[in-house]
């Protein structure tokens, strides 16, 4: 079987968001934390992070310039 472009796409979006929300369930039943001292509650909102700008980078169009005239 041939994967598309579109399909790896379509896969790494459903990874990522798998991702974000394990992420989010993680914030949510984490042990309050003590503000700034929690290394790694703050990893945790780092990840999230990431991962949303993972997601919004594979849903933005990306301009791609071309050449207005073809060169020998």
């Amino acid at each position: 079987m041939n994967t598309t472009f579109e399909d790896s796409v379509a896969d790494a979006t459903e990874s990522l968001k798998r991702a974000q929300s394990t992420l989010i369930s993680e914030i949510k039943n984490y042990p309050t934390p003590v503000a700034g001292c929690d290394v790694q509650y703050n990893h945790l909102l780092e990840e999230k992070a990431r991962v949303t700008a993972a997601l919004q980078a594979l849903s933005t169009p990306m301009f791609t310039p071309t050449p207005r005239q073809l060169t020998a």
